[in-house]
């Protein structure tokens, strides 16, 4: 299908929260009219500020309310005149005790959108979604994982052991089910409907943040992590910096949406949005290269520098080639993430 031109109307649910907020600000840098969706009135005074301080006001940014993102026609307003749609609203977090906390608003949410879009997205020509590698890494075994790949461990361990899951686990069958339901529910209705579906699957995202967080106690998930990994006030060790994981940065993860929604050869596709493997004393490393440390009032753990000695072993790779060929998405170093991160930490003063 032919993707929107620049310059159409796009909708951004969650537009309040860490990767949206840059996606909404790579949107209206190449032309787009936005309409974002927020949970609460609350949330639209900072975006709005923010937006107007870089030259966008109302008749590039709009708002609609969306109180409760599991609510059968929640969207059917929302998606009314938009050419496209990017849904990123889902929860993101490691400490649900019912299983249905994290995979009903990530299940009816997602599909939600695009019931609505079914039912009044007559201008519709592409929607993106967003949902996570956690629905791709499904084997425990060293593996490289590729966009062929899906993850059924988890969801069979939230219907074996219910509420006694481990919440990461939650978490993971919560990115699976949803993304699944999203491409079943396309699959029925693609007959019938003028747009056509692309997914982004991030891993851990880490990057400067530009939405509205108060101190360091209020940073998401990923970004808490990755703050609390590379300063020295609690010293980590040996095997706490060879924890193998991956990550992307923020603004990548942004113009992989942005690019699928533009791009035509990204419909019916997902795309694994991963820049690399890596330990955290990688991270470390990377950081302690900078010429100056752009947080001058906290020091950077030095760590372990022998782990990097010799071949290390990265317990999960991503292959990110349909990425970079069909999308021509090029990953942010972790040196240039790392400090653009700690100046953004620094002009909030923390």
């Amino acid at each position: 299908m032919t993707a929107i031109a620049k310059g159409s109307k796009v909708l951004v649910t969650g537009a309040n929260g860490y990767i949206p907020m840059w996606v909404v600000r790579i949107l209206l840098e190449r032309g787009y009219t936005v309409r974002a969706t927020v949970r609460t009135a609350g949330n639209i005074g900072y975006i709005k500020e923010y937006f107007a301080k870089l030259g966008y006001g109302d008749n590039k940014l709009e708002f609609v309310v969306v109180e409760d993102i599991i609510k059968e026609d929640a969207f059917d307003e929302a998606v009314k005149g938009m050419d496209g749609i990017i849904h990123m609203a889902s929860p993101f977090h490691h400490h649900a005790k019912n299983p249905q906390e994290v995979i009903s608003p990530a299940v009816q949410g997602t599909i939600g959108v695009l019931k609505s879009a079914y039912k009044n997205g007559t201008n519709v020509k592409r929607i993106v979604v967003t949902s996570s590698t956690a629905s791709i890494h499904g084997t425990l075994e060293p593996h490289k994982f590729t966009e062929l790949d899906w993850n059924t461990h988890s969801p069979s361990i939230i219907e074996e052991q219910g509420e006694k899951s481990n919440p990461i686990y939650i978490y993971l069958a919560s990115k699976t089910l949803a993304e699944r339901a999203a491409w079943e529910f396309v699959g029925k209705v693609k007959a019938e409907v003028n747009w056509d579906l692309a997914v982004i699957n991030p891993t851990y995202v880490f990057g400067p943040p530009i939405h509205d967080l108060k101190s360091v106690t209020s940073l998401n998930t990923s970004l808490a992590m990755w703050y609390g990994s590379i300063f020295p006030e609690v010293p980590k060790t040996k095997e706490e910096l060879t924890q193998s994981l991956t990550w992307v940065d923020v603004r990548d993860v942004a113009l992989t949406h942005v690019f699928a929604l533009e791009i035509p050869e990204a419909g019916g596709e997902r795309f694994i949005a991963s820049a690399e493997s890596f330990i955290w004393q990688d991270w470390l490393d990377a950081l302690n290269t900078l010429q100056t440390n752009p947080l001058p009032s906290h020091a950077i753990a030095k760590g372990f520098p022998e782990l990097s000695a010799g071949e290390k072993t990265y317990d999960v790779v991503y292959e990110t080639t349909k990425a970079h060929d069909v999308l021509g998405v090029k990953w942010t170093s972790m040196a240039d993430s790392g400090r653009d991160t700690l100046a953004e930490f620094a002009k909030r003063g923390w």
